[in-house]
């Protein structure tokens, strides 16, 4: 498969130094509001996640961002999953939201740690009761012997918990990415892209421009 043939430039814009928030997490929200508005796609608020595992290889996939809140990055998961279980042993994440019809990717280095058990079950609460059913049913990343085992699982636990409440399981929380280091990316003419990182030095956010 050639694939050298399929070029574009980038002309949607660009992003200077004055036009940037003195605070990340401000630039950020303006930003994550704009792909809302523009609607590129169903889940605006998806990221993939990459982590490394204990032999030090890397793997990536896709989660929601649920908040940007105490100086992070909200998502929650399945504390079992292979995911989980990297963070536990390597909590150093990186983050990477890839908006490419405005032509703008933001890059978010940090240390994941888990929420408290208050705001988990907040969220959990919150959820569709399928969604909460679901979080039961899921030993998420351990292999299943079929789809029809699956759904069994789910329908054994719905009868479970039939006429009450779905309590949050034990094993399912939140994780709040701290940063470290955000990128905010902005496509322009001739790959001369615009490229400026926050990081935080000593209490405080620097920023400097970066060659593309």
């Amino acid at each position: 498969m050639k694939l050298d043939d399929i070029r574009r430039d980038y002309l949607k814009g660009g992003l200077n130094r004055e036009d940037l928030a003195d605070s990340p997490f401000e630039q950020f929200e303006r930003w994550m509001q704009q792909a809302i508005d523009a609607e590129l796609t169903a889940d605006p608020t998806a990221m993939v996640l990459a982590t490394v595992d204990a032999d030090g290889k890397p793997s990536q996939r896709v989660v929601l961002l649920k908040g940007v809140e105490d100086g992070g990055f909200v998502f929650y998961t399945n504390y079992d999953s292979l995911k989980g279980q990297d963070i536990a042993r390597n909590p150093q994440v990186s983050l990477h939201f890839g908006w490419l019809p405005i032509e703008r990717q933001v890059i978010i280095q940090g240390e994941a740690e888990k929420v408290s058990g208050e705001v988990s079950d907040r969220y959990f609460q919150s959820r569709p009761r399928a969604s909460q059913i679901g979080a039961w049913t899921s030993h998420q990343s351990q292999p299943v012997e079929s789809r029809e085992a699956l759904e069994a699982t789910f329908k054994a636990t719905e009868e479970r918990f039939v006429d009450q409440s779905v309590p949050t399981p034990e094993f399912w929380g939140g994780y709040c990415v701290k940063p470290t280091n955000i990128e905010f990316w902005q496509g322009r003419a001739s790959r001369l892209h615009d490229r400026f990182v926050y990081r935080l030095e000593q209490g405080r956010w620097q920023v400097e421009r970066l060659q593309p």
